[in-house]
Parts: structure tokens; C-alpha cells; sequence
């Protein structure tokens, strides 16, 4: 009897464990999604509202028709998804020279990267903003999106090697035996194996580059050069005590990267996995 409460207990916690976790991080989410649909006296009642009966939208409509709303919605677009392909790129050729190439001064090469991986880069601003003003490019979208390409290249990188290292060598060399070259060996054979770190490694880079807030704070004084993340900072101080518009911002801002991941979430997390142990 014993023995079968302890096999019991043992089965159970971790599931129990489980669903705390999990209310603990959707319960938000779900509030915050629920607050931009309640009318305005549902958000101040004494009483909570926990399921929004009376749905509204008046609240996305007051977020929408934001000044430059739909101006910053390009801007973060457009950095993030050039950061992300640019990073992409770089890292598919960096990880496959690491991954194949013995040259001296490798090591170093990848301990480098693995620093600068874990470098914070908030400590680097005020360098990065004389940099960027000696250029004068300052309010541009150009330095936004080369700096985020390379707070993401790291990560990247090594992820991608891990996955080029594990492709076996003979694959490759039976291509290229066949008359491929190497460059045409590696795209015909190597990157569709790579789709998995592939995904991982946009997903993080697109989550990294859309969140990113003091460099942009920085760098982009004039309204119009901004970028999302620093629009939902200064939500709430235009729109004063408006939880509801304020929800309905903080709602649209995390749309795109709820439905990035929606779709690529089990081939991200396969490719986080095998890109960590491989290699």
C-alpha cells in the first residue's frame, strides 16, 4: 500500500507542478487579452470580471488610431526581419566554416562568440551611440537593424553548428562525387536538414529584435524613426488611466510573436534541443 501511494505521489507532481506553472504563465496573457475586450466599467469594477461578457473593441480602436501607429508597425517589421535574414545568412556560412574547417585559432573563434553571447549589451549604449552619431545616423533604421543582427548573430551561430555538425560528412561528399559543387552540395543536401535550427534559431531572433527597447530609445529620438516596443512604453502616459486601450496595445504588440510561435513552436523546440547537444 505504501509502495502504491509513493507510485502514485511520484506520478503526480510533476503534472501537478505542470499546470501551476502553466496558469501561472497564460493567466497573464489571458488577462491582459480579456481587460482589452471589457468595457471600461468592467476594467474599474470592484468586483473582477474574469470572463468578458460585454465584448468590445473600442479599445484597439483608440490603439490603432495612435499617432504613427502604423508607421512603427513597419519600422519594428522591417528591422526585425532584416536583422533575423541577415543573421541568418552570416550564420549559415560562419557555422558550417566551424563545423567543417579546421583552421587555427577556431577555438578562440567559437569561445568568442560564446562571450559575446553572454555579454550584456546594455552596458555597450553609450559607446554605440557615438558611434552611430560620428556617422550621423542617428533616427535611422539602419543601425537598429545591424546591431540587432548582431545581438542574435551569436546564438545563431552556434546554434547552426550544431546542426551542421551533425549532417554526416559522406552526405556530402556522395553530392559533390555526384557532380555538385560544394556551394551547390550544401544547399541541396545540407540546408534542407537544417530546417529545424533554422526555425529555432528565427524564432529567438525575431522575439530578441522585436522586444528590444534601450538601443532604440537611444538611437531614435524622433517619433517617426521609432519602434513599437518604445510606443507601448509611452502608451500609458498619453492615454493616462485608459487599462483598456493600454491592454489592447500590450495585446497588439504580442501578436505577431504569439503566432510566430503557434506555428513553429515544435520544430523551435526540437531545434533548440538538438542544436544544444550536437555538435
Amino acid at each position: 500500500m505504501k509502495r502504491s501511494a509513493t507510485s502514485t505521489f511520484r506520478r503526480v507532481w510533476p503534472n501537478a507542478t505542470a499546470l501551476l506553472l502553466v496558469v501561472g504563465f497564460v493567466f497573464p496573457v489571458y488577462w491582459m487579452f480579456a481587460t482589452a475586450f471589457k468595457p471600461t466599467p468592467d476594467i474599474v469594477a470592484d468586483t473582477p470580471v474574469w470572463f468578458p461578457t460585454n465584448i468590445t473593441f473600442d479599445h484597439f480602436r483608440t490603439a490603432v488610431d495612435a499617432d504613427n501607429f502604423w508607421t512603427l508597425v513597419r519600422n519594428s517589421l522591417t528591422v526585425t526581419i532584416l536583422a533575423v535574414t541577415f543573421s541568418l545568412v552570416l550564420a549559415l556560412a560562419g557555422s558550417f566554416a566551424l563545423a567543417r574547417m579546421r583552421f587555427k585559432g577556431r577555438r578562440g573563434f567559437i569561445i568568442g562568440f560564446m562571450i559575446a553571447q553572454m555579454a550584456p549589451w546594455e552596458v555597450m549604449i553609450i559607446a554605440i551611440y557615438f558611434i552611430v552619431r560620428d556617422a550621423d545616423m542617428l533616427n535611422s533604421l539602419i543601425p537598429l537593424t545591424l546591431f540587432y543582427m548582431v545581438m542574435v548573430l551569436p546564438f545563431t551561430l552556434l546554434t547552426l553548428r550544431g546542426f551542421v555538425a551533425a549532417v554526416p560528412k559522406e552526405l556530402e561528399e556522395s553530392a559533390m562525387v555526384d557532380g555538385c559543387t560544394r556551394p551547390q552540395a550544401f544547399v541541396k543536401v545540407i540546408l534542407p536538414l537544417l530546417a529545424p535550427g533554422l526555425m529555432s534559431t528565427s524564432l529567438f531572433g525575431f522575439i530578441t529584435a522585436w522586444n528590444e527597447f534601450p538601443l532604440v530609445l537611444v538611437l531614435n529620438k524622433d517619433a517617426e524613426s521609432q519602434t513599437l516596443p518604445l510606443w507601448l512604453s509611452q502608451f500609458q502616459s498619453q492615454f493616462g488611466d485608459d487599462w483598456g486601450a493600454t491592454m489592447a496595445a500590450s495585446s497588439i504588440f504580442a501578436i505577431p510573436i504569439l503566432i510566430l510561435f503557434v506555428f513553429l513552436q515544435r520544430k523551435a523546440v526540437s531545434g533548440l534541443t538538438d542544436g544544444a547537444v550536437k555538435g
